[in-house]
Parts: structure tokens; C-alpha cells; sequence
């Protein structure tokens, strides 16, 4: 099933990510990433989107890092956050919406609240569970100029094959951005 065929707008996958391949650094640090994307770049991708998905780790680590340092998280995106979740934290802010469940609901749950725009995934678990049920259209990719030699991989490991078109492959600064297309087996 193509994300794609629920209506219009992608289900995108965006991440940043070293060039050894973490998203997040030891103890999820992020810190690596700040301000390396050109904010022109991050608002148009931002415009692009109509909702988002996010795991929980992701939300807890994103909410560490607007504690530590305020203004650290801004991405200018107003439509809606649904986190997916089997323990919502305690207390949960009211702008975010919990689902709990089949992820290809979820992701239906979320894409219905897009208005037409991507539907943006973040967090590798998430991504992955939607990677395995063919729910991902495409993967905006930045690749960062930094090793972090440990830290918490873009995928999981034991993900089955999945073959990329690629779409763009553009700079941002010292970032590459790169793009691609989920390209669709025939079962």
C-alpha cells in the first residue's frame, strides 16, 4: 500500500543524520544538529507539511532539549502532532493528540489531518514500522559533515530491503540534503 494512496500529500520520513548513520548522538544528544540547516531550506519543507508523527522517544527527547534550551525545537509547522504512543506521558500537552495502535491507522489517523500537505514521520521505531508496511512514500535526508560513532541508528536494525529512487541531492550549507522515492515491489 502506497502512503500515497489515501489522498494527496506524501508520508514523508525526515531526519538528520551523521554520516555514520545516527540520528541522535550517546544519551540522545541532538545538539550536533542545531543550526546546521539553512532556515530557508527548514521552512520550506516546513510549509510542506500538514501534520506530523512522532514516536515517543522522539517526543521526550524533544521536549528535553526545549527544557535545556528554549527554542531549540521552533520549526516553523502549524498543523497538528499525534504521537504514537502505548504510554502517553503524564501530564500531556493538549496541542498533541495520542494514538495508540496499528501504525497503518495511525498513519490514515494523521494523513486525514494533513489537509492535502506531507504528512512528516519522525522517530526511528515509527519510521520503520511504517517502512516494513509500505506506508512510506519518501525519505528527506540531511547528512551532516560529523561522526558520532555511536548513538541511536536512523533505522533499526532487521529491516528488509527497500529500494530508493533518488529524487535530489542538493547542499545547505555545509548539509547534504537528499531525497528519494520509496520505489514499490510488486507482491
Amino acid at each position: 500500500m502506497s502512503g500515497s494512496s489515501a489522498g494527496s500529500g506524501k508520508v514523508v520520513v525526515n531526519r538528520a543524520m551523521s554520516l555514520d548513520g545516527f540520528v541522535a548522538g550517546p544519551g540522545d544528544a541532538m545538539d550536533w544538529i542545531s543550526d546546521a540547516v539553512e532556515p530557508d531550506v527548514i521552512a520550506a519543507n516546513a510549509a510542506a507539511t500538514g501534520a506530523m508523527l512522532v514516536g515517543r522517544r522522539t517526543y521526550d527527547v524533544g521536549a528535553r532539549m526545549e527544557v535545556e534550551r528554549p527554542g531549540s525545537t521552533d520549526y516553523p509547522f502549524s498543523g497538528p502532532l499525534f504521537l504514537l504512543t502505548h504510554r502517553p506521558p503524564d501530564p500531556l500537552d493538549p496541542a498533541v493528540t495520542v494514538l495508540t495502535g496499528d501504525i497503518a491507522q495511525a498513519v490514515a489517523t494523521a494523513r486525514a489531518a494533513t489537509g492535502g500537505k506531507n504528512l512528516e514521520i519522525l522517530g526511528s521505531d515509527v519510521a520503520a514500522q511504517c517502512l516494513r508496511r509500505g506506508l512510506v512514500d519518501e525519505l528527506l535526508v540531511y547528512v551532516l559533515p560529523v561522526l558520532l560513532g555511536d548513538g541511536v541508528r536512523f533505522l533499526p536494525p532487521g529491516l528488509p530491503r527497500t529500494d530508493l529512487e533518488p529524487l535530489s541531492a542538493t547542499r545547505s550549507g555545509a548539509v547534504s540534503v537528499l531525497r528519494f522515492r520509496v520505489r514499490r515491489t510488486e507482491s
